[in-house]
């Protein structure tokens, strides 16, 4: 019997709010019945298992994560929209911990075929096109700035950061100025030898 009210997209939905409270690798399908006070069995009409569950808030927070981009990207272009962009994923981290993390989630080829992630890849790029790079250059960047924007936002939510000055958001800004500098001032090709 499926229980009144209960769909697989309001268990992702409160999926995500228990990843907010207390860890992506928290949540399980028990943990979310036993918030809806409901048995377990009644959640499996709704989703397949705790993987399932955690498929569906990754995609939940990749596609928050690319309307919050795509918003704060309109109108902008150089180092304008290349902080526009980075300040989403650092502000949508600290706003919400657990999706951050469910948004990381190695998605199965049908699954990321369908995601929100292709939309973070041509923002990207969209966003690059005011440094002029072409490809690979291009590709090259977009790794580097996930790189950078992922890791300094995960050091920070960990408390890397929080026992020495100067104060993150500053170090924040210098880090966006340095890669605007970097952008404009892209590398030549360097030929590997064979």
């Amino acid at each position: 019997m499926v229980r009144a009210g209960l769909s697989a997209d309001r268990l992702a939905r409160a999926g995500a709010e228990l990843a907010d409270e207390v860890g992506f690798d928290q949540v399980t399908v028990s943990a979310l019945a036993r918030r809806f006070d409901v048995k377990v069995a009644s959640l499996y009409s709704h989703v397949k298992n705790s993987q399932d569950l955690k498929t569906r808030i990754a995609l939940l927070a990749l596609e928050e994560l690319a309307d919050r981009a795509a918003d704060a990207l309109a109108g902008r272009a150089g180092k304008d929209a290349l902080t526009a962009l980075a300040n989403v994923y650092r502000d949508y981290a600290r706003e919400h911990p657990g999706r951050y993390a469910a948004a990381q989630l190695r998605l199965d080829p049908e699954a990321a075929a369908t995601s929100a992630g292709g939309r973070h890849a041509q923002m990207t790029r969209a966003m690059l096109r005011g440094y002029d790079l072409t490809e690979p250059d291009q590709t090259h960047a977009v790794r580097l700035l996930g790189s950078v924007f992922h890791g300094y936002v995960s050091l920070e939510l960990g408390g890397g950061f929080s026992h020495s000055a100067p104060d993150t958001q500053e170090t924040w800004s210098r880090i966006l100025d340095a890669l605007d500098a970097l952008l404009r001032n892209w590398p030549a090709a360097h030929v590997l030898p064979r």
